[in-house]
């Protein structure tokens, strides 16, 4: 479907959901959407019945007035995944070739698209744009960790050429983020997302994790980080000697409006694939009409509360207000 399509499709829902709520249709390019979730502080359960006048919202500080509000489970979903193939990794990558591969199955329907991305030593764009789980299976089956002697199968299109000298490259993080954000989801529309997995370490990237952050941000992708550590490759002759960064994977979920999930014996990976589709599917969305009506390129802070205060949301931190970035 190409993305002229799935526009359509999505300001078809848009249309219907208004009708269904007596609402006004109104396309409004200067109206800010922020796709979120609601869960209880405790235990962390999704909660996802809950209605317009049980949510208020502010831009630095400042009310304003909720003019679009639905439950958002069946816009188009654009998704990508990105897994981590650097040496860290490696053996780690069958369990998460045979988890992903039932996500996808799962996950994707006709009118969504998804696209996989693996990163280590280079980022490589191994499924481009398909609406087939088994397009993104086979893909899949084509990951291969990219140690010594690895060869990787070619870079993300157009991403450019990437100053090598006096950078050891390890694992691409910051950059898989950045140009998956920029090049493959900042033209979309409807609810975007990507999945990262990976132990959190960056070695070598060009882009720094603020700019990651940013091109997430600019791109409305909510991120959601596995946390996925193989602790014998950490350790040496019984000495630990490192075990991954959560706290990069945390810091970039949580700005643009994710969760980091940490994958162990109790909390395997597929359970954690299913905790991810279950939050796609019980998301929110407001969009409001900013009063500071100045498009200057400026960070606006975003802050949604609910009427009840033993529920936390879950939304990015904010926008930037530019022509590009509010829509």
């Amino acid at each position: 479907m190409t993305r002229f399509a799935r526009y359509g499709a999505a300001l078809l829902l848009l249309t219907a959901s208004a009708a269904a709520q007596d609402q006004p249709i109104r396309i409004d390019v200067d109206l800010v959407n922020i796709l979120f979730t609601v869960k209880a502080k405790k235990g962390g359960a999704l909660i996802p019945n809950l209605e317009k006048n049980n949510f208020t919202i502010e831009e630095d500080g400042k009310p304003q007035t909720i003019q679009r509000f639905s439950r958002e489970t069946d816009l188009p979903l654009t998704l990508g995944l990105l897994i981590d193939i650097s040496a860290s990794q490696e053996r780690l990558i069958d369990v998460e070739r045979q988890a992903a591969s039932a996500f996808f199955s799962s996950v994707i329907r006709q009118k969504d698209e998804a696209f996989l991305i693996s990163f280590g030593k280079s980022t490589d764009l191994l499924q481009d744009y398909t609406n087939s789980p088994r397009r993104l299976s086979a893909a899949l089956r084509d990951l291969r960790g990219d140690g010594p002697g690895a060869v990787g199968i070619g870079p993300i299109p157009n991403s450019g050429p990437v100053p090598t000298i006096g950078t050891p490259k390890g694992t691409l993080l910051f950059d898989a983020i950045y140009l998956a954000s920029d090049e493959k989801l900042k033209t979309e529309v409807g609810r975007k997302a990507l999945i990262l997995i990976t132990d959190g370490q960056d070695q070598g990237s060009t882009y720094d994790r603020r700019a990651a952050i940013e091109a997430a941000q600019r791109s409305d992708a909510v991120v959601y980080s596995i946390y996925y550590v193989d602790h014998g490759f950490y350790s040496g002759g019984g000495i630990s000697f490192g075990g991954g960064n959560e706290g990069d994977l945390k810091k970039i979920s949580e700005e643009t409006g994710g969760h980091v999930f940490s994958v162990s014996r109790k909390h395997p990976l597929d359970e954690i694939f299913k905790q991810i589709q279950d939050e796609l599917r019980s998301q929110y969305s407001i969009g409001y009409s900013s009063t500071n009506t100045k498009r200057d390129g400026s960070f606006r802070h975003i802050e949604i509360k609910t009427d009840n205060d033993d529920y936390r949301v879950q939304a990015r931190a904010g926008y930037y207000a530019t022509k590009n970035d509010v829509r």
